[in-house]
C-alpha cells in the first residue's frame, strides 16, 4: 500500500523549502458536478483506480440480472442463487477515464461487501464476499490489449471474509482483518509464500470485544502507521497492533460521545498526511456514524435516528493520545472521506438519518464538505455544491488522476429496483470537481513536464513542471497519493505523504525543476503505485503515476 501524499513546501521566490500550505485563497467557487454516464449497467458498490487510468467497479452477483450483458456465450451458472440460476449479465465493469467508456467483466462468485488492495505489481487483489464468494480471492491485472478479466481462486481464504478490511503492508503482503462474526486476520499471499494455497488465521480478541448486538465492528478502520504497527478502530474503540507478534501495543481512549462508527453505523476514517519534512507523526481522523440502537430502530420500527455530526482526531504517535472533537456542518452516516491532492479532506455521500443497510436511512446528504486541514479550528469545514443525485447505501467515491472525484452507486433497497421506491437503484457515474479545478485557477495550475516514474527509498529523483502564473508569496508542494479501494464508506489503503524537497531550480520563465527524496521507509510508503501531484498555491497538477520500489 503505497499510500503517501507529499506535501513539501517551498517558497518560489527563494527557490528553497518553505512552510507547508495547501489551501487555495478562498472557496467562493464550491465546485461542480458532471454526469459522466447515466447507466453503466451495475451499481458501483466497490471501486479501485488502476495505474492505467481505468477504474474497476463491481457490485454483487445475487442481485438478479444487471443492465449490462456479458459477451455472447459467457454466463454464470450458480445453482445456489435463489434469484437467478443462470446469469448472462455482468456484475463488474472496467471504466476508461480518458474515453468515458466501459466494458463488462466476468465475476463468477459473489463479491457483496468484499475488500481489496493494489499489490506492488499493480494487480488488484480482491478478497471475500458473500455465500460462494466469502473465501474467494480474485485478481485483476491490467493488460495492453484490454482483454484482461478477473481470475478467481476459490477457497483460498481460511475464514469467511464478509465485511472485512484489507491493508497493504510494508513487505507487499496484504492483511485481511475481520468479517461478519469472524474475529481473526490472515494474509495474502499466505505465509507459505505459494499461491494459491490455504492460509493460516490469527485470533484478534479486540474484534470479539467490540462486537455488540448490532455488530458495529464490521469493516474495521485500519491504517498502517510509520512505526510499522496498525491502527485498528472498531465500534468506539481503537488499538495500536503489532501484527508480526500478534500483540496489542496500546489501547487508545474510546472516541468521545460513545457513538459507534463502523458498519452498520458506518462513519469513515482517514490517516492524515505524513510529512517527511519534520519529525514523523501519525494522526487519524474519523467522522460521522450513527447512535447505538439506530440500526434496530430503522430496521425494526422504521424510525430513523439522527446520525452523528462530529469528527474526532487523535495523534497516535503522542505519548498519551487523546481525541480532539469537531462538529461538521450537518450529521452524516455512510459518508466517504477522501484525501484531496492538496491534503484537504472531502466528505461526500451519505444520509442525515438512520444507518447503513437496506432502506435503513433517510434524508440524503447531497452536499459534500471540504475540511481544510491547515485552517483555524473554528472554520475548517466548507460546504460545497450539491449533487442532484442521492448517494446512500452501497455508494462509493474515489480520487481520479486529474483531481476530480468519481462517484457512483447507491442501492438502499434489495436488488435492482428502479420503480415504486423512494431511492431507486442508481447505475450512473458522476464526477465532482473541487474548487481547485475552477477555471479561474488555471493560470496557477502546475503542469508536470517530466518526472522519474520509478522511485527508490531514500533515493533522489526529479520532477519538472511549468506554471503560467506563479505566485511569489506562495509555496509549492509535491504530493504522493496512494489510490484507495473504496466500499461502504471505507477507503482502504488510502495514504498521503509529504516528500522531502532537496532543491528547486528555475530553469526558465515559469519552468521549474524539483529535486526530491524518495520515501524514508516502507512503513511510511509501502511499495507500489502512487499518484504524484505538484501543488502550487493550493492548486494541484494532474497526477503522475510513479512506482516506489
Amino acid at each position: 500500500m503505497l499510500t503517501l501524499l507529499l506535501l513539501l513546501s517551498l517558497a518560489i521566490t527563494s527557490l528553497s523549502p518553505g512552510k507547508c500550505q495547501s489551501s487555495i485563497p478562498n472557496f467562493q467557487n464550491p465546485g461542480e458536478w458532471q454526469v459522466l454516464q447515466e447507466n453503466i449497467g451495475i451499481s458501483a458498490m466497490h471501486m479501485q483506480l488502476m495505474q492505467n487510468n481505468k477504474v474497476i467497479m463491481f457490485d454483487r452477483t445475487d442481485f438478479g440480472p444487471s443492465n449490462l450483458s456479458l459477451p455472447f456465450g459467457r454466463c454464470r451458472n450458480d445453482s445456489s442463487d435463489i434469484v437467478l440460476k443462470i446469469d448472462c449479465t455482468a456484475h463488474s465493469v472496467v471504466y476508461d477515464i480518458a474515453t468515458n467508456t466501459f466494458r463488462p467483466l466476468t465475476v463468477n462468485t459473489d463479491t457483496w461487501c468484499s475488500s481489496g488492495s493494489l499489490l506492488p505489481d499493480g494487480s488488484l487483489v480482491q478478497t471475500g464476499g458473500y455465500n460462494d464468494g466469502d473465501r474467494v480471492v480474485r485478481k485483476f491485472t491490467p493488460c495492453k490489449d484490454d482483454n484482461c478479466d478477473w481470475i478467481e481462486y476459490p477457497n483460498y481464504l481460511s475464514d469467511r471474509r464478509w465485511y472485512a478490511t484489507n491493508q497493504i503492508l510494508p513487505d507487499g503482503r496484504v492483511i485481511i482483518i475481520g468479517g461478519r462474526r469472524v474475529f481473526t486476520y490472515e494474509f495474502f499471499p499466505s505465509n507459505s509464500n505459494s499461491f494459491p494455497t490455504s492460509t493460516s488465521t490469527f485470533w484478534l480478541n479486540f474484534l470479539l470485544e467490540t462486537h455488540d448486538d448490532e455488530e458495529n465492528n464490521l469493516y474495521p478502520f485500519v491504517h498502517l502507521l510509520p512505526t510499522g504497527n496498525l491502527f485498528i478502530f472498531a465500534n468506539t474503540r481503537a488499538i495500536l497492533f503489532d501484527y508480526t507478534l500478534n500483540v496489542v501495543v496500546k489501547e487508545l481512549p474510546s472516541i468521545d460521545g460513545g457513538n459507534p462508527r463502523n458498519y452498520p453505523s458506518t462513519g469513515s476514517s482517514v490517516l492524515l498526511p505524513i510529512d517527511e519534512n519534520k519529525p514523523i507523526e501519525a494522526e487519524i481522523m474519523i467522522c460521522g456514524g450513527s447512535q447505538h440502537g439506530a440500526f434496530t430502530q430503522a430496521s425494526t420500527n422504521r424510525s430513523f435516528i439522527r446520525a452523528s455530526s462530529n469528527c474526532g482526531r487523535i495523534k497516535v504517535t503522542d505519548e498519551n493520545p487523546h481525541w480532539n472533537m469537531e462538529d461538521m456542518p450537518m450529521p452524516r452516516v455512510m459518508g466517504d472521506m477522501l484525501l484531496l491532492p492538496t491534503g484537504d479532506i472531502l466528505i461526500v455521500n451519505g444520509a442525515e438519518l438512520g444507518t447503513a443497510g437496506w432502506e435503513n436511512a433517510a434524508n440524503p446528504v447531497t452536499t459534500p464538505v471540504i475540511y481544510r486541514l491547515y485552517d483555524n479550528t473554528d472554520k475548517r469545514f466548507y460546504v460545497m455544491s450539491s449533487s442532484p443525485r442521492p448517494r446512500m447505501y452501497h455508494s462509493a467515491a474515489i480520487l481520479l488522476t486529474d483531481g476530480r472525484i468519481l462517484v457512483g452507486g447507491s442501492n438502499p433497497h434489495i436488488y435492482y429496483n428502479f420503480t415504486n421506491v423512494e431511492y431507486p437503484t442508481d447505475l450512473s457515474l458522476e464526477a465532482y470537481s473541487p474548487p481547485y479545478l475552477a477555471i479561474e485557477y488555471a493560470p496557477m495550475r502546475p503542469n508536470i513536464i517530466y518526472g522519474d516514474q520509478v522511485v527508490g527509498y531514500e533515493q533522489p529523483f526529479t520532477v519538472t513542471f511549468n506554471v503560467q502564473q506563479y505566485q511569489a508569496d506562495e509555496v509549492v508542494s509535491v504530493n504522493l497519493v496512494a489510490p484507495s479501494f473504496t466500499t461502504h464508506s471505507l477507503a482502504m489503503n488510502q495514504r498521503m505523504v509529504v516528500l522531502r524537497i532537496s532543491k528547486i531550480s528555475q530553469l526558465s520563465l515559469g519552468m521549474f525543476n524539483v529535486g526530491l527524496m524518495g520515501p524514508t521507509t516502507t512503513n511510511i510508503a509501502p511499495p507500489g503505485y502512487y499518484l504524484l501531484f505538484v501543488v502550487h498555491a493550493g492548486i494541484p497538477s494532474s497526477g503522475l503515476w510513479v512506482k516506489i520500489q
